[in-house]
């Protein structure tokens, strides 16, 4: 599984990378996770409001920090 948090660096963007990477934990499942910090990246990905998060390369959020439970059913 490949998880990308992509945001600027803001302190959301942050937030929604730690939870991603508790889910992740929590559910003890491999993922590679990157943040990706590139503002081209982050447009050429389709993401227009940051925190952005995808998984497998399908978007499943943006411009809000998911708690760690919303995640983990994301996940699931």
């Amino acid at each position: 599984m490949e998880i990308k948090v992509l945001g600027s660096g803001c302190p959301n963007c942050k937030r929604l990378l730690a939870n991603v990477e508790a889910a992740v934990k929590e559910l003890g499942i491999k993922a590679d996770i990157r943040y990706v910090t590139d503002f081209m990246d982050i447009v050429n990905a389709g993401i227009m409001h940051t925190p952005g998060l995808i998984v497998d390369d399908q978007i499943v959020s943006t411009g809000r920090v998911i708690n760690v439970e919303d995640i983990k059913r994301l996940l699931k």
